[in-house]
């Protein structure tokens, strides 16, 4: 049987059939091969992450008396609003740690925060509130306004994601991106990091392998930023793409004109 198709159609054909890439199944699958499992996590440390210059915390205090603890939760109920070319952008209200590391505390004054965990700032806080007599029985509570990581490259939505919970793994991380897209290269990952110091550390993960459930980069930290590469098929798609769809698209266009004039 003889399939008599116009020009334009098998031109279209062909054109699908060359930017058509083989993708290998196996390249697209998280941890290949791993099934009934337990991987044991027993003694792998998760540091809480210390305070960095420019973070923003919302600290909340609170005592038996709420009307003496207003004038210290003030700073987190008042929202600023800035413009930029966007338009306006209200922007979360807390303590701004300072360039020098402290952060401006009611009655307090400066107080260090950089280099600090939640933790050690909320017992210095409130050790100091209780030696001053500031506050009778008070209780601090701190947390990150800007937990924040982003997710770049071969995603289905690249995003700098804020983190409620402060806590998010990786693989957690990339779903709330939507997903590795079946371009993606799986066994390299870059893992871009900052350190205490300032300093930038890279690491490349390996999605399909087993190894990162015990990984300790498999918990994320702040500021942290995963880039997804595309894989062989993707690049060569596109070289592909920007070689021959100029010469088809004079070709069909020629074939066009050759039709229309045969017709008539």
């Amino acid at each position: 049987m003889r399939l008599n198709l116009p020009l334009p159609y098998a031109l279209a054909i062909i054109l699908c059939l060359l930017f058509t890439s083989c993708v290998n199944t196996r390249e697209a699958v998280y941890f290949d091969g791993v099934g009934k499992a337990t991987f044991q996590t027993e003694g792998q440390e998760h540091p809480e992450p210390p305070i960095r210059p420019n973070d923003l915390l919302s600290i909340s205090v609170s005592s038996p008396n709420p009307e003496a603890t207003l004038a210290f939760n003030t700073p987190n109920l008042a929202a600023t609003q800035v413009s930029s070319a966007a338009g306006a952008i209200v922007q979360a209200a807390g303590y701004l740690v300072g360039r020098d590391g402290t952060i401006q505390f009611p009655f307090l004054g400066n107080i260090k925060a950089a280099g600090l965990t939640k933790s050690q700032l909320q017992d210095n806080i409130t050790s100091q509130l209780a030696t001053k007599k500031l506050l009778l029985n008070p209780i601090v509570s701190v947390r990150y306004l800007n937990y924040k990581v982003s997710v770049l490259g071969e995603v289905a939505r690249p995003s700098v994601l804020t983190i409620p919970n402060e806590r998010v793994t990786m693989l957690e991380a990339i779903g709330l991106a939507g997903d590795l897209t079946v371009y993606a290269k799986r066994d390299n990952v870059l893992l871009i990091r900052e350190l205490e110091n300032g300093d930038r550390v890279t690491t490349r993960i390996d999605l399909t392998s087993q190894d990162l459930l015990t990984s300790p980069d498999y918990y994320l930290k702040p500021n942290d930023i995963l880039y997804v590469e595309p894989n062989k098929a993707k690049v060569a798609s596109a070289g592909r793409a920007n070689q021959w769809l100029p010469i088809a698209l004079s070709a069909m266009s020629l074939a066009v004109i050759a039709i229309d004039r045969l017709v008539r």
